[in-house]
């Protein structure tokens, strides 16, 4: 995470970005991450892109999925994604500055419903709604 958003992120939240690799090599910046909304950017690289000169589906969803684990977790144990659906809307392509704003749409127990908006430009990439398990209280 950078400075910035450092001061918007809960304890624990910053210690899973600082500890995920994938985050890291892919270049993700968490600028904001707080209870039930976070938001992530990555620029598409050279080696994100397919066979035909788009941003491989996976970079886009890895993005919303980094996002929606950013707005999820704020106490000491750990919430897992344990599902998603996404919607590839429109093309992004290499040097494009994806971001991903994630929102927490309804906790019920312990399952919450996220929804995560990936754009460039204005323009909507893809739409993901991930279902997250938070952990069980420990006792």
């Amino acid at each position: 995470m950078n400075s910035e958003g450092d001061k918007h992120a809960s304890e624990h939240s910053r210690r899973i970005a600082a500890q995920d690799r994938v985050v890291a090599a892919l270049g993700i910046r968490v600028e904001r991450a707080e209870p039930g909304y976070a938001v992530a950017r990555m620029r598409v690289r050279p080696d994100m892109v397919n066979g035909v000169g788009v941003t491989h589906g996976g970079m886009i969803f890895t993005l919303a999925d980094t996002a929606i684990a950013m707005a999820s977790n704020h106490s000491p144990a750990s919430s897992l994604v344990a599902g998603a659906d996404v919607a590839f809307l429109s093309p992004s392509h290499e040097g494009d500055e994806l971001v991903a704003v994630a929102e927490r749409r309804t906790l019920a127990g312990r399952t919450g419903l996220y929804d995560a908006r990936v754009e460039t430009a204005g323009r909507v990439v893809a739409e993901v709604r991930g279902r997250v398990r938070m952990p069980r209280e420990t006792r």
